[in-house]
């Protein structure tokens, strides 16, 4: 039986774990990352990590592209996620509407976690989400992919927004801490407007 790979996190990203799919074969984040006009996906660590040192683990984010994608998981394929907060979609974006539908089972069946998902696909999430509602415990993120045009408002069925700005934009109040130190992009309520200087 084919299960979902969950990677370690590095970085600010340290002490959390994420289920993560492929970014190089993602047809959305190719065109987003070869798009005119200078948005933050031009700049993807992500791409740019799995392109060179970080390429070994292509194949098991490859894995779970081809897992989470394909068909709905059974119970028996959902991991049992034992941490508090826990974070979708580290590399990579949503696929389709089957990939969407895998992450909210697997937060039905961990109730005891908190998840985040940050997603520039709000086309996805507006169809899956007409059909089914989104458990308490999965903090949905709209992912702003112009730099420097912070979107205060959150679209439809989104807990929150996330902005890169350059470094000297005002109004940053994600500057560098861990995330697990922080939590704000994991906590209902509170700050709803995240802002980040992109590097």
């Amino acid at each position: 039986m084919q299960t979902v790979q969950i990677s370690k996190m590095t970085g600010k990203l340290q002490g959390l774990h994420s289920i993560s799919t492929n970014t190089l074969t993602n047809q959305f984040c190719i065109k987003q990352n070869n798009a005119d006009g200078g948005g933050i996906c031009t700049k993807c660590y992500s791409v740019s990590m799995l392109s060179t040192f970080r390429k070994s683990a292509a194949p098991a984010l490859q894995r779970n592209s081809d897992l989470l994608a394909r068909e709905l998981l059974t119970d028996r394929q959902v991991p049992f996620i034992n941490a508090s907060i826990f974070r979708f979609s580290a590399h990579g974006e949503l696929i389709n509407e089957i990939h969407l539908q895998n992450l909210i089972r697997i937060a039905e069946l961990n109730q005891g976690c908190t998840f985040a998902l940050w997603t520039k696909r709000k086309d996805i999430v507006n169809k899956v989400l007409a059909r089914q509602s989104k458990p308490a415990n999965l903090i949905l993120i709209f992912s702003n992919s112009v730099i420097d045009k912070v979107i205060n408002k959150k679209p439809l069925h989104f807990d929150k927004t996330f902005n890169n700005v350059s470094k000297h934009h005002e109004g940053q109040n994600c500057t560098g801490q861990r995330c697990i130190d922080c939590r704000a992009c994991y906590t209902h309520g509170g700050t709803d407007t995240i802002i980040e200087a992109f590097k």
